[in-house]
């Protein structure tokens, strides 16, 4: 089933009551001049069993402890926003799977041939999915992309996964003098950026619940990131991100700032219909498809990790 995606925009309380979330506005609260029945009818409640994610961008969000605890055993990722309404932040269970100790036994003890094995999966799947955003959205030529996904070796030791990036940028805002991808760089890399971090708390999350520690990637190596692997993992979704921000940009919607309506499209990333295992399926539930795939590939079970590809 997929998850629920909640976003907090403004001053809220949010408590939980009977298993469910329960949402109430501060200034409903405040009042002693509206009735107790108008306040109780003014509540807003979701079942805690169907949330996935829960976005909190405002600072006036107050949280009690015990919904926390009750959503962290439900495994809903948890993301903050700073001043800049970008998020910044991302609270996860500890343990999320029955037989966590063998499923990390197994993640830590796996040989370098495995991981290059399953980083060349990934740069694949990643390449071959960036080369159908540029197929829809742009008429450029995309030989070269196609060449580099199939010619991916173990490890990426050509570095196909950089030579790609570097042509599917320069093609995919042809209309933007000069652009360059990256965090701190000028719009629309806002949109990239917020679209990422939700994409990343997804497959955080999903990784806890398949037993695996997101710390240690197969790829990404770096002692200050704790969501290495959740890097790794979340390269072949990244495209289905980039095609909703050209959407956006290609109907000629203001970006410069993180708009209500652009946020609204960006938080229907966990709901966007992929194909994974010959189905259609939301990318929430791809990802979980992903995760599942890696654990087992990690207990020598699998050889393949299961990877998305377009809706053609």
């Amino acid at each position: 089933m997929i998850k629920k995606t909640l976003y907090f925009g403004n001053p809220a309380y949010l408590s939980m009551r009977n298993s469910q979330l329960v949402v109430k506005l501060p200034e409903v609260e405040k009042s002693e001049k509206l009735p107790n029945t108008f306040k109780k009818d003014s509540e807003l409640i979701f079942p805690i069993e169907d949330l996935g994610v829960i976005i909190l961008d405002h600072k006036q969000i107050t949280l009690t402890h015990g919904l926390i605890e009750m959503l962290l055993e439900n495994n809903t990722a948890l993301i903050t926003c700073n001043s800049s309404r970008m998020p910044v932040g991302l609270m996860l269970p500890l343990c999320g799977n029955k037989t966590q100790t063998e499923k990390f036994n197994a993640q830590i003890q796996a040989t370098d041939l495995l991981k290059k094995n399953l980083w060349q999966q990934t740069i694949k799947a990643k390449i071959k999915n960036q080369t159908c955003v540029l197929r829809k959205f742009r008429s450029c030529n995309i030989r070269n992309m196609e060449y580099w996904a199939n010619d991916v070796k173990s490890g990426d030791p050509d570095n196909y996964e950089a030579r790609a990036a570097a042509y599917y940028w320069k093609e995919a805002f042809p209309k933007i003098d000069n652009f360059v991808r990256g965090r701190d760089e000028l719009p629309p890399n806002n949109l990239l950026n917020y679209g990422y971090a939700i994409l990343r708390a997804i497959v955080a999350r999903s990784l806890v619940s398949s037993g695996l520690l997101p710390t240690f990637g197969i790829h990404h190596h770096n002692r200050y990131n704790a969501y290495c692997l959740a890097d790794d993992i979340m390269e072949p979704y990244r495209p289905f991100v980039d095609s909703i921000v050209l959407s956006i940009v290609d109907t000629g919607e203001g970006f410069e700032e993180l708009s209500r309506s652009v946020k609204t499209q960006l938080l229907q990333i966990p709901t966007i219909d992929v194909m994974i295992n010959s189905r259609k399926s939301p990318l929430m539930v791809a990802i979980s498809q992903t995760t599942s795939s890696l654990a087992q590939c990690f207990e020598g079970k699998l050889r393949k990790i299961k990877y998305p590809e377009f809706v053609l």
